[in-house]
């Protein structure tokens, strides 16, 4: 099934997965990079060579790992003659408008080494025409934490056809493929609804089911799974079906148009059958590009999680949050200030950031007890714009748009901080015990809030990131961060009068 692919094209895989993997529209991307849509829009049709800059540009907003600017220099030295726009007749996603989906149904089940996953959809075809294809796309990412890990261990481990074993029908009857793109951890084809004994177009106002199965190792799948509703679907419905000797736990986030990226509106069901944990979960007319976002983890296994290999006794705290895809200290991006978003036009681009944001949290929760809270700033997963993430010690979730503090109480206090950004060690810093933020909500409106104690010193530490201040300056002259080895209040919340803040 492999094919040879044209650099161009390759160029245009890269892009159009990493997109695909950061939930970025071409317009959300053009606004990233300072391009144009239609630019973008021309690069993937083929009409338009990618120039260095947007290349480079593209790979820093997607953070691809460098992927985009390899793909790059493949394109200039292999084609050094003039490009040549010739997109294939019907080769995007034509029959999009016209298809409606009454039913998506997945299933993946593990059997310990491998995944397969089976996607059913119920296709109408809603068109005057008939219909004789669909594109779909097979996209893993190991490490989707860490990039450049993710995009190393592909290079020297890609995905093939040969392990992927897909299978395709449409109404029962075994159909056939044209791949589109080939890449190591991407694949695009179009199902043909043809075999070598006949055609099965969809013809208008008929229904039928297409299904597709593929096989993938634990070796290159993470502990995620992703559906995206790119059509208009009435009923969305996901099982995981997981050996119950893993103990495994399961978590779901959504992020849409029209909402940050919070927790599942409906349960996540739990069973067990003949020693397998199942969970399902379905949703009803989601809307129209929304993200549903599967994560789990396996307790008596997590050498099988995505970021196992920082969880080993000789990594330290630092490492092991660069290995869950947190920036560190050196890094450019933390001593910068942060570019606000323009609400509510970039609402769309401050969903998807914030989707980031609760992704990160949870990978950096999974490797560390938070007993104080945590917080986690847009540059600390390497994004320049002004948006972070507060979690208080109960589980609260507190997000903020364009935050400023434009209050401090005179009344002080020190206390002991850490910054995922340099974790192996804790310094004594000087916070207001009240502070007034002013921030934004996704369609504009501006609020004004109050923190106290625990939770302002919190706030007032991801205002800083989001203007390039570390902690350590704010520390008293003299004082310097302690080791994490000497520090004895992980685990537990900051003390005030006494009583926990």
């Amino acid at each position: 099934m492999s094919t040879q692919q044209q650099p161009d094209e390759a160029f245009i895989a890269e892009l159009k997965r990493w997109r695909d993997v950061r939930g970025l529209s071409q317009s959300a991307l053009a606004k990233l990079v300072g391009y144009t849509p239609s630019y973008i829009s021309k690069v993937e049709n083929r009409q338009q060579r990618p120039s260095l800059s947007f290349a480079v540009s593209a790979d820093r907003e997607l953070r691809a790992g460098g992927a985009l600017r390899r793909a790059h220099s493949d394109l200039e030295a292999r084609t050094p003659t003039a490009h040549q726009a010739v997109p294939e007749n019907g080769a995007g996603d034509s029959h999009a408008a016209s298809l409606l989906v009454e039913h998506e149904d997945t299933a993946l089940h593990y059997d310990g080494h491998v995944y397969r996953a089976t996607q059913r959809r119920r296709l109408y075809n809603d068109s005057p025409d008939p219909i004789a294809r669909y594109l779909i796309r097979i996209s893993v990412d190991r490490y989707p934490g860490n990039p450049e890990r993710s995009n190393q261990h592909f290079r020297e481990h890609p995905l093939t056809w040969e392990e992927i074993q897909l299978s395709a029908s449409i109404d029962g009857e075994p159909i056939g493929w044209r791949v589109q793109h080939d890449r190591d951890a991407f694949k695009e084809l179009w199902l043909l609804f043809e075999n070598d004994h006949g055609r099965y177009p969809l013809y208008p106002g008929e229904s039928a089911w297409l299904e597709y199965s593929y096989t993938v190792g634990d070796d290159k799948w993470g502990t995620w799974f992703q559906r995206a509703v790119r059509l208009p679907t009435h009923l969305l419905s996901v099982r995981l079906d997981f050996p119950a000797e893993l103990d495994p736990q399961v978590s779901g986030t959504e992020t849409t148009m029209t909402a940050a990226a919070l927790p599942f509106r409906t349960a996540i069901r739990q069973s067990e059958d003949n020693g397998r944990r199942i969970f399902a979960w379905s949703t009803e007319d989601p809307p129209l590009h929304a993200r549903y976002r599967l994560e789990w983890k396996f307790r008596t296994r997590p050498d099988l999680e995505e970021n196992s290999h920082v969880m080993e006794t000789e990594a330290t705290a630092s490492d092991r949050m660069r290995g869950v895809g947190i920036v560190q200290e050196g890094d450019p991006i933390l001593s910068k200030t942060s570019r606000p978003f323009v609400l509510p036009d970039e609402a769309e681009d401050a969903r998807r950031v914030v989707a980031e944001l609760v992704s990160a949290c949870e990978r950096a929760s999974s490797v560390h007890v938070f007993g104080k809270g945590m917080g986690m700033a847009a540059p600390q997963i390497g994004i320049d714009r002004a948006v972070a993430l507060v979690r208080t010690p109960d589980g609260e979730s507190i997000t903020l748009l364009n935050p400023r503090i434009v209050e401090e109480s005179p009344e002080t206090d020190e206390q002991y901080e850490g910054c995922l950004s340099f974790f192996d060690v804790r310094g004594k810093v000087p916070r207001p015990l009240a502070i007034s933020v002013e921030h934004q909500d996704i369609d504009g409106t501006q609020r004004i809030t109050i923190f106290e104690q625990g939770l302002a010193r919190l706030v007032a530490h991801e205002v800083d990131h989001l203007h390039g201040v570390l902690y350590r300056s704010r520390m008293r002259e003299g004082v310097d961060p302690i080791p994490i080895s000497e520090y004895r209040g992980t685990g537990s919340t900051w003390q005030y009068g006494g009583s926990a803040g």
